[in-house]
């Protein structure tokens, strides 16, 4: 027996064989643990294979990485680089920045620094004889939409990498581009010197391998040739060593619940007796749950159970299904280490979600102490049981905090505790002491941490009264994070915990930092929004009417209400026009903030303009068009934009690719700051006919209420916003009101917004002026907006009404004048006597003089019709009136001129004087002060005139 075991086995005595005829046996066995031994070698050598091109992908991988890190933070900081924007601004980039860049490249390492003029033309180049030329190297335009851009090339010494970086002026215009390139260190230059290393490995693991597969082989050939009874007792005390030397505990339960085996943890685990195994499980003392479980028969997995002061997690096998007696096999896993874990893990999930909350909550608005607010409320109790945040005031202001501003600070937001703690009002001022945690944090920009409060005689010294109620109220700790952006202090957030809660650590001060440093982003933003919004309320407040002009014509009451999100563009206005007839105008730029405001200033300019012309409706809205079209022209031209830029834009009049709301369309191109469209309604009321005509550009008609309370919407011709006509011609319509009615006035912010279509907004409007018909136009105003105003409106509003009056008819006096000079006596006799009539005789004199010369010139130099008319309102206006459209100058006649004075005379007694076109022909006029006051006599007065006059020899 002996010997046929001898023979069958490959480590008995009687064949001893060298390792090399072992390894040799192996390689030629066809049988199981020949095929296993060459498949494991192959598969150790495609491992060391795989290694070694995984370190090579991965050397090439850091060297690209590292080229693009290399390349983008050289083109940032020689863009951001002092000096840099005057140099691309001075006469001669080129002297300037070559000295600069050419230093910058070789103290830096890279191939290239290249500054390019924004169409791409060379200012810097290493190669001297390039500067000047165009850059056709890697593509640069995708930097000049704003954002750097980094591209891989291969260029002729490999693969290289480039970044292009845009530079800007401080007014967002593109001054120029900063291009540096770098070639890829070769992968096997990073891998040459990790050669051996790897080499030796390889080999060593080949080794290892073959000597394990060698061995696995073996087992695997007694295995199917039969084992010895030695062997199998062998295996036996390998196995129970294997069982005790186990982390993990087990036990081996019979059917009637007697333990049968217990491993040595397991008997750590559960504290088991030494004569634990053969008793009942019910009789080692274990926790009733654990106990239950153990003698239930049911199975489980990981449950969690205490034993003693552990939590261990339980699995429960049957036994008899793997070919055993019938019972159960129990595994126990020690899990408290990892409990606690799981709880430092839950407490930095927790505090990852309450970054994350932060990112969500804080910033929602643009107001600094709403977002001060949020920061408080979001901290409170997740992080800390009271949080107050104080800014310093020339935050709250919007300004930049100078560097040593100070330290006084407003507390804005207290969160934790009652406001009736005066330690932590809010609104208080606060200046904190040199040496205090808070001042020291202020000057340095470094958090503070004050771990006992109690014991700290640096914060009491600050208000030991108040400090002592803070401590009364159990507050002990104390971290104090300065709340700075951008390297620039704007306050102090101080988060304070109780006795309750764990004092605060070195990790509690760093998260405090981080939720402080995301909050100052949103705090900053609404800093910077505020100066902005500040300025523009400013601005558009001194382009609106300051107060309206006195005249007879109208009753005029306005609001004006700028929208939450910021000024916009809506204005009004009301200008008096010869014949005692006033203009009313309203009006919207499309946008918000300064650009809106400015371009709101120059339409309400340029209507005060065309008005003072004298123009009928529909030709002012024509002029105020193309003086709208010009000015996107120019600003497109300003932004650096080409025709094919400027695109063509919609009905609404909002360029691609900006929104589709009103006041929110915006220019989708960087630096695009021309307007998109405005819209306007100009409308003229004639007090002696109660006549009022009216024109639109794009903007909603008037509404009417009658003097018995009726509301409606005159139809009005539809014309395009300014800006988008030009090709349809825009139409007047006239409205013939009695007195006492009231016109009303009204921007598309009234009627329409997100919640609200302009429908509805026109119904509710109808229904608002209906309910009070004998109100007067301010309270017209305040029961309009009273009843439509949203609470936070997402455009402005302008809103003007003006109740109607009509002029006297006993103050109307109008004749008809023949085409002959003999025909002007009589006129100016009956115009005396009205003026009589009137009690008006202190003007006689000169409406004789003015009435005498403007019919004279109708009659000479004009055609029939030929009438006067004079007007008895806040001043006495003549007017003379004819069917030809050649307009009077003035001009100064010499001494020996026969004619040329009647004009001058005219401007020197009228206090204001013009035409007028009309359809069939012109209206010359004048107004008089009903005092008969006149401008002093001067070096040219009428006097002069008069006696130079007097002195022409008689022909």
């Amino acid at each position: 027996m002996t010997e046929n075991f001898g023979r069958e086995g490959d480590d008995s005595p009687a064949s001893p064989r060298s390792p090399e005829q072992r390894l040799r046996s192996l390689l030629n066995d066809h049988g199981v643990a020949g095929q296993m031994f060459v498949l494991q070698l192959a598969l150790a050598v495609l491992l060391v294979v795989a290694a070694v091109l995984a370190l090579f992908q991965q050397a090439q991988d850091a060297s690209a990485r590292k080229a693009r890190q290399i390349s983008t933070v050289g083109a940032e900081s020689f863009a951001h680089a002092p000096g840099i924007r005057a140099a691309m601004r001075s006469a001669d980039p080129s002297a300037k920045l070559q000295p600069q860049a050419e230093a910058a490249r070789k103290a830096s390492g890279v191939d290239y620094i290249i500054v390019l003029r924004p169409d791409g033309v060379r200012w810097t180049d290493p190669d001297s004889r390039l500067i000047g030329k165009r850059f056709t190297g890697n593509d640069y335009r995708p930097a000049l939409r704003g954002k750097p851009y980094t591209a891989t090339f291969t260029s002729p010494l490999g693969p290289a990498v480039t970044t292009t970086v845009p530079v800007f002026a401080p007014d967002g215009s593109l001054l120029g581009l900063v291009a540096v390139g770098i070639r890829v260190q070769r992968p096997d230059v990073e891998v040459v010197h990790q050669l051996p290393l790897v080499i030796g490995s390889a080999a060593g693991a080949l080794l290892l391998v073959v000597g394990g597969s060698a061995l696995v082989s073996r087992r695997l050939r007694r295995q199917t040739r039969g084992l010895h009874p030695a062997q199998v007792r062998r295996m036996y005390d390998h196995h129970d060593a294997v069982l005790h030397a186990v982390r993990e505990g087990v036990l081996i339960i019979s059917s009637d619940g007697r333990l049968l085996l217990a491993n040595e943890e397991a008997r750590r685990l559960l504290e088991l007796p030494a004569d634990a195994e053969h008793r009942t499980v019910t009789d080692l003392g274990l926790d009733p749950r654990l106990r239950a479980l153990l003698t239930s028969g049911r199975e489980a997995n990981d449950e969690v159970l205490l034993a003693g002061d552990r939590l261990v997690a339980v699995n429960v096998r049957p036994t008899a299904p793997h070919g055993g007696p019938a019972g159960t096999a129990v595994t126990l896993r020690d899990t408290t280490e990892l409990r606690a874990l799981a709880g430092r893990a839950g407490v930095a999930q927790e505090r990852l979600k309450l970054i994350y909350d932060a990112g969500l909550r804080i910033g929602t608005t643009l107001d600094v102490g709403r977002t001060a607010e949020e920061l408080a409320a979001v901290a409170v109790p997740r992080f800390a049981d009271v949080v107050t945040v104080e800014l310093l005031e020339p935050v709250l202001r919007g300004d930049e905090p100078a560097t040593g501003a100070g330290t006084e600070l407003q507390r804005m937001a207290v969160s934790g505790v009652s406001g009736e703690s005066a330690i932590y009002r809010v609104g208080e001022v606060i200046r904190y002491l040199p040496g205090t945690p808070m001042a020291t944090g202020l000057a340095s920009g470094r958090p503070a941490l004050v771990g006992d409060l109690s014991g700290s005689e640096a914060w009491r010294r600050q208000d030991p009264e108040g400090t002592q109620r803070v401590l009364d109220a159990g507050i002990r700790s104390l971290a104090a994070v300065p709340l700075q952006a951008r390297g620039v202090v704007l306050g102090l957030v101080n988060y304070w915990r109780s006795g309750a809660s764990d004092p605060f650590g070195e990790e509690d001060l760093a998260f405090a930092e981080e939720l402080t440093a995301r909050a100052a982003v949103a705090v900053d933003n609404a800093r910077r929004y505020t100066r902005e919004h500040t300025t523009a309320v400013t601005l558009q407040r001194s382009l609106l009417p300051q107060t309206l002009p006195e005249q007879s014509a109208l009753e005029v009451a306005h609001r004006y209400l700028p929208a939450h999100a910021g000024v916009g563009g809506d204005w009004f206005d009301v200008i008096p026009l010869p014949g005692a007839r006033v203009a009313l105008v309203v009006g919207d730029v499309v946008g918000h903030g300064l650009h809106a405001a400015a371009t709101m200033g120059r339409l309400r300019t340029a209507v005060h303009n065309f008005s003072a012309l004298d123009l009928p409706p529909d030709e002012l809205i024509n002029h105020l068009d193309e003086l709208v079209t010009h000015i996107d022209t120019d600003e497109a031209r300003a932004a650096g934009l080409d025709a094919g830029d400027q695109g063509v834009r919609d009905g609404a009049g909002a360029w691609p690719g900006g929104t589709d709301g009103d006041n929110e369309a915006g220019p989708a191109h960087p630096g695009r700051t021309g307007i998109t469209g405005a819209t306007c309604l100009y409308a003229i009321y004639d007090p002696v006919t109660g006549r009022v005509t009216l024109a639109t550009a794009g903007h909603p008609g008037p509404a009417v209420i009658r003097p018995a309370g009726a509301v409606s919407f005159p139809e009005v011709p539809v014309s395009p916003p300014l800006g988008l006509g030009g090709s349809v011609p825009v139409e007047t319509a006239e409205l013939t009101l009695s007195e006492a009615s009231r016109l009303v006035l009204y921007t598309d912010g009234l009627v329409e917004n997100r919640d609200r279509d302009i429908a509805t907004g026109l119904e509710l409007l109808r229904t608002a002026l209906a309910a009070g018909a004998d109100h007067t136009p301010d309270e017209t105003c305040t029961a309009v907006l009273d009843a439509m105003l949203p609470a936070h409106p997402s455009d402005d509003i302008a809103l003007l009404v003006a109740r109607t009056r009509l002029l006297d008819p006993a103050r109307v006096a109008e004749w008809e004048v023949a085409s002959d000079p003999a025909a002007v006596a009589p006129v100016r006799a009956d115009c005396l006597r009205m003026l009589e009539s009137w009690g008006l005789a202190a003007i006689e004199f000169t409406t004789e003089l003015i009435l005498s010369e403007l019919i004279t010139n109708a009659i000479r130099y004009g055609a029939q019709p030929i009438r006067v008319r004079l007007l008895y309102d806040r001043a006495l206006i003549c007017e003379v009136s004819d069917g030809t459209s050649a307009s009077p100058h003035l001009r100064r006649a010499a001494t020996t001129d026969e004619g040329g004075r009647g004009l001058f005379l005219v401007a020197q007694f009228a206090q204001r004087w013009g035409t007028r076109y009309t359809p069939g022909g012109k209206v010359i006029w004048t107004e008089q002060s009903l005092d008969g006051g006149r401008p002093e006599p001067g070096p040219d007065s009428a006097e002069d005139v008069l006696d130079q006059w007097d002195d022409v020899p008689a022909l």
